[in-house]
């Protein structure tokens, strides 16, 4: 970044703007109609596109293939996934998780095999997108013996299975007693060299999702009064954000001092005069996430209010010219963090200051893996996405937090969502189509 463009972020930090970030510039003549012709909202560029379709088959077989190439490259001989996004990733098998194995086993070679109990299986071939070899097990039956089966099918007798990182601990310890032959190792070589880069299909959901809850913002956020409760927004924005197509919406709705808390806490005051409000909501889109924070004031904010989202803003800004690739992760919370840091706040995580990373992958979890942190060397690479929210947070006082996410490409960054200018405009717009 040029000597200019610095200054001119410094400057636009440490007062409030005159005018707005011209990168950020919202189209507030523009209004997203939907199908029932009502509008939700000024400030927001619709996608102006159909729904995105579900991952396909040709795509899931695609990820096995490639899992296959690495487990190879990693001397891992067979997948242990357990229900959850990693085995909606690779299989299209949604299911929930029990005290009863439900397993997806991917062999280093060869076709995948479902494990579950007997009762379980038309429910769980109803899930499934592919593969045929789906092996039952009774209640007083050892179902790990059924996971042995698969990969000696297979023609791995010995060797090691991977077991990515949210695997519960009685699956290693079954896989002991059952298959002593075998060694634990970690999957995460292979499930984070699939799952860390998006396809495009895969980002037109996420931006499906951003969509969804940027939209369900401009409806909300000119309903916010004096008097609300933060329950009171959550509910609002939950049923918008389903309304308008969102599965499984999430609102976290701070008020005033509990807006200086990232993730709140157990005393809620009700929308004073003058209150920050920050609200931190996302949804998905057949399973791929949306995370956007929006932090204002119901009213007049006053100028302290007005030069901390200022500063966030230009903290936000910084993160995403930084964010190049080949650059590690972590410099980018690096220069956000010199920034805040040049301006009084900090050091490091103090507080008043950003008392977090700048933000965390995302994709069909909300935080996957790796994230804008000081020490992550993970060099950055087209597909990868990522929240960028350098929030500031005075204990004291209140917090401000402005998130969005954004997308790598070969030729760098691309918002989902482009960021608000002014606290007064609080919404935001778009980012271009993928």
């Amino acid at each position: 970044m040029n000597s200019s463009k610095r200054q001119f972020l410094k400057s636009a930090a440490m007062a409030a703007l005159a005018a707005p970030l011209a990168s950020c510039a919202t189209n507030r003549d523009s209004a997203w109609t939907g199908e029932s012709g009502k509008t939700a909202g000024p400030g927001i560029a619709s996608m102006g596109e159909p729904m995105p379709p579900k991952i396909g088959v040709d795509e899931r077989l695609a990820r096995v293939a490639r899992a296959q190439s690495l487990m190879q490259q990693h001397n891992i001989d067979a997948l242990l996934l357990e229900p959850g996004s990693a085995m909606d990733y690779f299989s299209g098998v949604s299911w929930w998780r029990s005290e009863r194995l439900t397993a997806v086993v991917i062999p280093a070679q060869g076709d995948i095999g479902v494990v579950t109990p007997f009762f379980e299986e038309p429910s769980v071939r109803e899930s499934m997108t592919f593969g045929e070899d789906v092996r039952t097990w009774h209640e007083h039956e050892n179902p790990f013996h059924l996971v042995r089966d698969i990969v000696r099918d297979r023609g791995i007798t010995t060797g090691r299975i991977g077991l990515e990182n949210t695997v519960r601990y009685f699956i290693p310890t079954g896989l002991s007693e059952a298959v002593p032959e075998f060694a634990h190792v970690s999957a995460s070589p292979v499930t984070r060299g699939c799952r860390m880069y998006k396809s495009d299909n895969e980002l037109r959901l996420m931006r499906a999702a951003s969509d969804i809850t940027l939209r369900a913002y401009a409806e909300v956020i000119p309903q916010v009064r004096e008097g609300m409760t933060g329950d009171d927004v959550k509910t609002l924005m939950n049923a918008a954000q389903s309304r308008l197509g969102g599965g499984r919406a999430w609102s976290l709705v701070l008020v005033g001092p509990a807006s200086a808390y990232p993730h709140g806490t157990g005393i809620q005051e009700p929308v004073g005069r003058g209150d920050i409000v920050l609200m931190d909501c996302g949804c998905n889109v057949h399973g791929y996430q949306s995370d956007i924070s929006r932090t204002f004031v119901p009213g007049n904010a006053n100028s302290k209010q007005r030069t901390m989202w200022d500063q966030v803003r230009a903290g936000q800004e910084l993160a995403f010219e930084t964010a190049q690739p080949g650059r590690p992760a972590g410099a980018v919370d690096d220069a956000v963090r010199a920034l805040y840091e040049s301006l009084g706040y900090g050091p490091g995580y103090a507080t008043p200051g950003l008392s977090h990373r700048t933000g965390h992958g995302i994709g069909m979890d909300g935080h996957e893996p790796v994230n804008f942190v000081h020490g992550e060397t993970t060099p950055l690479a087209a597909g990868m996405c990522f929240s960028n929210e350098p929030g500031l947070y005075d204990f004291d006082a209140f917090g401000v937090r402005l998130e969005d996410c954004l997308y790598m490409t070969g030729q760098g960054p691309r918002w989902f969502t482009v960021p608000p200018d002014s606290i007064d405009e609080p919404v935001g717009r778009m980012g271009p189509a993928i």
